[in-house]
């Protein structure tokens, strides 16, 4: 290459057609414009000097040619490492190396392309720094936020050189990054001493911006005012100072402000911190008010802007505004899918959530972290467990499954689904865990019935030392109420206390229900009375304790001291607990006394749960008509246990009509539970309608369906003893039974007759089922309506425990 250019006299045309022979026709990007090399004059010479190793031009040629402006055009067209080193060569080469403004250009394309520590290498063997290619170097290490190298950085610059109206900005975002407010403030003494920098719009939004991030508008605030003419980007600066300071009022009053002054147009920056305030406050009016200054103002192209108003609808629940704008959107990126399948996953419109994750991947867009969250929390609220392992294993191929963000997400949508294995052995793969991962496991143990692996679970997150939040210790405690293992709660108070979680109002409404279900009433009582700061949460929670104890009247009297001597508002919950208590103690004239309150008094409309507890109560009553009346009056569909509860009230008032149609609508709900056709084959057996009985007995046989017979507890001696009905796994079985017989004679002895009970018939199924009658003979019950007496078999369940004279160590267990 060398010896061709002795060869040749290398005139324009001439480069040219050494080009040509060579065959070196390569493409370049040029100002957007594609042009060939061949064709480019500068660029042919700056091909032929690369290629051939040197200098085909004089200083005259150099200056009639324009190199400058050939190296100039050249970094335009670099975009890739290779280029870049090429044209490093060429600029060595040809000495201007030396100029300050080509090797800020270098620095900056090396930070780009390559690395930020070979565009310090290449500054620091710089011979002369000039105060450009200091400011040139600062932004190559604010640009890739490296805030505490930037402040070094400026510090050594200062012993060489006075920095300027562009070097001090970037010093303040530095300190701004870092908080680092002390520094910023003799930066801001700094620049008090020099009246041109002071008066650089530039300068005082980076000082707002500064004093913003530390949370000091007040000072921002001072800053701004010092400047008599404020500029859109110091306004801007302000507004959205007040909106990341979670203060977005006094955002939009900025702004209002500002748009009142008349001499200044808000830019698309402004308006994205004014759209951002907008949904801070969920105001709807307001955000579509801005979207018209956007469409006025020809904003309604830029991007970011755009995806500022796609999540504002979305948070404000206007799903189909934000599909609107979706489809009008000329150009999207990621941002803009993850906003929109949020706002369907979020509003209740899951299947079209997982329809445009599946057509943004259609369209090629890659799905980032957030948009696989989105799209798992639309499977998770659906318990769409199939499209949620397609999305696993999405993930896993772009490898964010660990991703801790998206790993959490997967537990929560596998444990929703009831597939806690999978989530547990997701978890255990992760190679990194924190709080929110470790409550979405411990949440989900106790959602899906395992209190006693969620207690592990506990135990696991403090070994690993990873502290809890009010969420994790709001479900612990709601496991300990499952398993009602006192102890375990006395432990966890003690854990409330030293983690300092005793001013969490929901934390401790748990502990209260937690004590109530574990048989400590009066531990219930201690902590309901410590706590001076009391919510309907907590009112609520201490109601329910009262309630399941059986101890209505006091359950009413804190009902009636709540209403009374606190500004606390009863709601439909607190209300659900007081006819519930009213429920367990039998005090049906006071419960619906209760819910007239609630209905007439406070205007809050009862949902089905309500609605279950007042047709028990009336079904009680044998208002059986009233029942039926307030199911018709309910606004919405009411649930199987409702029907339940008049098929209930039918079987005790033997109503067989009313417990047909009950049974009629019981069994298009819940076709599955065993129990609801025993209580309609119960009526039929009064009556004396054995065809019928007959009929449910094999319609129960044909659907295969099995009672859930009860389940008790008891702990003695911090361990918990569990039983089923015809239980005979426990080693003390034996002793058991034999006192049960015991006690069945002592009872009859005493002239205890059973009013209700379980048919023989109904006894052998349960015997088919694996179950074992305690009592062999036959047991007469009583006349029941005057008819004919039936053959009943009852069932006690005791538990016999080792010492039997040490019954002060019981603690019974919720059933």
């Amino acid at each position: 290459m060398g010896e061709a250019s002795d060869d040749i006299k290398l005139t324009p045309g001439s480069v040219i057609e050494i080009s040509r022979l060579k065959g070196h026709v390569l493409q370049t990007k040029v100002k957007d414009e594609v042009v060939s090399k061949v064709e480019s004059e500068l660029l042919c010479r700056a091909y032929i000097y690369m290629y051939l190793g040197e200098d085909p031009f004089d200083k005259e040629a150099k200056d009639k040619f324009g190199m400058e402006e050939l190296l100039i055009n050249l970094f335009e067209a670099c975009n890739n490492r290779s280029s870049l080193t090429q044209l490093h060569c060429l600029i060595h080469k040809s000495g201007y190396i030396l100029d300050s403004f080509f090797a800020s250009k270098l620095n900056n394309f090396y930070a780009k392309y390559e690395s930020l520590q070979t565009a310090r290498k290449l500054f620091d063997e710089t011979p002369h720094r000039t105060l450009y290619t200091w400011n040139s170097i600062l932004r190559c290490y604010i640009r890739n936020k490296h805030y505490g190298e930037t402040i070094s950085l400026f510090s050594k610059l200062l012993s060489t050189e006075k920095p300027d109206h562009i070097t001090i900005p970037i010093a303040l975002r530095a300190c701004a990054g870092l908080r680092a407010l002390k520094f910023g403030k003799v930066i801001h003494g700094f620049v008090k001493k020099n009246d041109k920098i002071n008066s650089d719009m530039f300068v005082g939004s980076a000082l707002i911006e500064l004093y913003s991030k530390c949370g000091l508008m007040g000072d921002a605030l001072g800053v701004f005012k010092e400047y008599s003419q404020p500029d859109v980007v110091l306004w801007t600066t302000v507004v959205t100072g007040y909106e990341q300071n979670v203060d977005p009022g006094a955002a939009l009053a900025f702004f209002a402000r500002m748009m009142m002054t008349g001499h200044v147009t808000p830019d698309p920056i402004t308006l994205v911190s004014v759209v951002s305030a907008c949904t801070q406050l969920l105001n709807l009016k307001a955000g579509s008010s801005v979207h018209g200054v956007l469409i006025r103002r020809g904003f309604v192209s830029g991007l970011s802007l755009v995806n500022a108003l796609l999540n504002l609808y979305a948070k404000t629940g206007s799903v189909n505004a934000a599909a609107n704008l979706f489809r009008t959107m000329e150009e999207k990126d990621v941002i803009s899918w993850a906003s929109m399948i949020s706002s369907y996953a979020h509003n209740g419109a899951a299947d079209e959530a997982l329809n445009l994750f599946n057509e943004m991947i259609n369209e090629s867009f890659e799905p980032n972290s957030v948009t696989i969250i989105s799209a798992l929390q639309a499977c998770e609220a659906t318990c769409n467990l199939e499209d949620g392992k397609k999305i696993h294993e999405f993930a896993a191929q772009k490898g964010l499954e660990l991703d801790i963000l998206v790993s959490t997400a997967l537990i929560d949508m596998y444990m929703h689904c009831s597939s806690p294995i999978e989530a547990v052995e997701l978890f255990e793969r992760m190679p990194k865990k924190d709080t929110v991962s470790w409550s979405a496991l411990l949440c989900g143990c106790v959602q899906n019935g395992m209190a006693y692996k969620s207690m592990g679970v506990f135990c696991n997150m403090l070994s690993s030392e990873i502290q809890p939040d009010g969420v994790a210790m709001v479900k612990i405690l709601t496991a300990c109420s499952e398993l009602g293992v006192l102890q375990q709660a006395l432990c966890l108070h003690s854990y409330v206390v030293r983690g300092g979680f005793t001013n969490n109002t929901f934390v401790g409404a748990s502990l209260v229900e937690s004590y109530s279900k574990c048989g400590s009433l009066d531990n219930a009582i201690k902590v309901f009375e410590e706590i001076n700061d009391r919510d309907v949460v907590m009112w609520s929670s201490m109601i329910t304790g009262y309630g399941i104890h059986g101890q209505g009247r006091e359950a009413l009297e804190l009902f009636d001291q709540m209403v009374k001597n606190s500004a606390v508002r009863p709601n439909n919950v607190t209300f659900l607990s007081v006819l519930s208590a009213c429920s367990h103690a039998g005090l049906i004239k006071e419960g619906i006394e209760i819910f007239n309150t609630m209905v007439c008094e406070y205007h809050l409309i009862p949902d089905s749960n309500h609605c279950g507890i007042m047709v028990d109560l009336l079904g009680r009553t044998g208002e059986l008509d009233k029942a039926i009346g307030i199911i018709n009056q309910m606004p919405m569909p009411v649930g199987p246990h409702v029907w339940g509860a008049l098929l209930g009230a039918c079987k005790i008032h033997q109503d067989t009509e009313m417990g047909e149609f009950a049974a009629e609508n019981l069994f298009k709900l819940e076709s599955s539970h065993a129990g609801y056709y025993i209580l309609l084959s119960n009526i039929y057996a009064v009556e004396g309608k054995w065809e019928n009985v007959a009929k449910i007995r094999t319609l129960v046989k044909q659907k295969r369906l099995k009672r859930t017979f009860g389940q008790s507890e008891v702990e003695v001696r911090s361990e918990v003893h569990s039983f089923r009905a015809g239980d005979r796994f426990h080693p003390e079985s034996d002793q058991i039974y034999g006192l049960l017989r015991k006690l069945e004679v002592k009872m009859k002895e005493e002239g205890y007759v059973p009013d209700v009970g379980i048919l023989l018939d109904d006894a052998e199924e349960y015997k088919d089922m694996g179950g074992k009658s305690i009592f062999n003979e036959d047991i007469k019950g009583p006349p029941y309506n005057g008819k004919s007496r039936r053959r009943y078999i009852y069932i006690y369940i005791y538990v016999l425990v080792e010492n039997m004279e040490e019954r002060e160590c019981w603690q019974p267990l919720i059933t």
